[in-house]
């Protein structure tokens, strides 16, 4: 078996060694995962219910503990990440609802009635990102356990430490040891290995969507469900009615949250030309403002990038020519720092086209809605979802995270 170095982003540290899987050990995983989905279909689903709370119960008693692993592990400010952690518990307790509410159907028919009945797949293989670690591997295990699947789990190499001690929470509050397993590895051996696998009937990918295009098709091969969550590029615009003093101060959050490392990041800014400069005066001390540092500190708003070959991944969008408006600070010494970055760049520039998954954002003019439309539009993601800005409203969008293999410029 091989290792990989798990290191802490804000200091560069060696946290852990984890040891990664190979095929014959994914092999092995998912019949053992099978066994257990059997007995665990079999129970009443008052008892799957009351599992999943007992589950819920213990994470709720390690909220703390969860929170200090992702914000050493993942640079996740802490009380980012104590949400975080909370909101695992919160999955659990409202997928625990399910088990008793899983009814079919009766349909009418001519002289009778046709039933049907709600069945579990059986091994549901789920493939998590980097960049919010806990709370998307629950997103996937929380409702395929609660409809009497098994799970095994395959979390980001760079930050697997938080779903790790999830995987060790289940067995603690009672879950069958192989029911819900948590098996690190690399994407294109224990992610393939889910494709690929006959036994594995559900795949849980969340990431680009390059290689969700690619899960889909090699899934394709069995007629394997999957559910993706993938690519996005998704812009704010902000319209000369709206109240410009509010959307400026309040934008940077929401680009550099997680250091813009967030599929929901509004990397985009569009602003209609008659307001433009007054948006631009108004954003530069707000961006100014994000309280960039130890991510262990209660003020702190914004981390580190998650890796150094992240870093770089994100850098690369930001060279020495690049049309910088003007940027936040950062953090010297040690660790993936990165300060808030704004750019004036041409509509073509890959800045505005591409996802960067970074701290850094292009601000555009616009002259009316039918412009900000097409120009939300012109994406190279697949999946594009403007967003219109106001003083009333904050909207959130899906976008790609992570791939097979998270050192692939994820």
């Amino acid at each position: 078996m091989t290792s990989s170095q798990v290191i802490n982003p804000a200091t560069e540290e060696i946290l852990a060694t984890v040891g990664l899987m190979d095929v014959a050990a994914v092999d092995d995983a998912v019949a053992r995962a099978a066994v257990a989905q059997r007995q665990w279909a079999r129970l009443a689903p008052a008892e799957r219910a009351a599992a999943l709370r007992a589950f819920a119960a213990v994470v709720d008693a390690h909220v703390d503990e969860l929170a200090a692993l992702e914000v050493a592990n993942s640079g996740h400010p802490i009380g980012q990440a104590e949400w975080e952690a909370g909101h695992v518990r919160d999955v659990l307790q409202f997928y625990s609802a399910t088990p008793e509410r899983l009814s079919g159907k009766q349909i009418p028919v001519a002289g009778g009635l046709d039933v049907t009945f709600n069945e579990p797949l059986g091994v549901v293989g789920v493939i998590t990102p980097w960049n919010f670690p806990m709370t998307i591997a629950a997103w996937g295990f929380a409702p395929a356990l609660a409809a009497g699947n098994a799970v095994v789990l395959k979390p980001a190499e760079w930050t697997p430490l938080t779903t790790i001690r999830l995987g060790e929470l289940a067995v603690e509050a009672g879950l069958p040891a192989d029911l819900f397993q948590v098996l690190p590895g690399k994407g294109s051996v224990v992610g393939e290995r889910f494709v690929t696998h006959p036994g594995v009937r559900k795949v849980v990918f969340t990431g680009s969507t390059e290689v969700g295009m690619r899960v889909m098709a090699g899934a394709a091969a069995q007629i394997k469900r999957v559910t993706l969550e993938l690519g996005g590029k998704s812009a704010n615009i902000v319209f000369d009615d709206c109240d410009i003093e509010r959307a400026a101060a309040t934008a940077p959050y929401g680009v550099f949250d997680n250091a813009g490392q967030d599929c929901c990041s509004r990397s985009r800014i569009l602003v209609q030309r008659n307001v433009y400069d007054r948006f631009m005066e108004l954003l530069e001390p707000a961006v100014k403002g994000v309280a960039v540092g130890d991510p262990t500190l209660r003020d702190t708003e914004m981390g580190p990038l998650v890796s150094r070959r992240h870093w770089e991944s994100v850098a690369g969008y930001v060279p020495d020519d690049a049309p910088i408006a003007f940027r936040g600070s950062a953090p010297d010494g040690p660790g993936f720092w990165f300060p808030p970055t704004v750019l004036t760049p041409q509509r073509t520039d890959r800045t505005v086209t591409d996802e960067i998954f970074g701290p850094v954002v292009t601000v555009l003019p616009f002259e009316d809605e039918a412009d900000a439309i097409a120009l939300a539009n012109d994406t190279h993601c697949l999946s594009p979802r403007p967003r219109t800005y106001s003083s009333q409203s904050k909207i959130r969008s899906r976008g790609a995270m992570d791939g097979f293999d998270p050192t692939s410029g994820r």
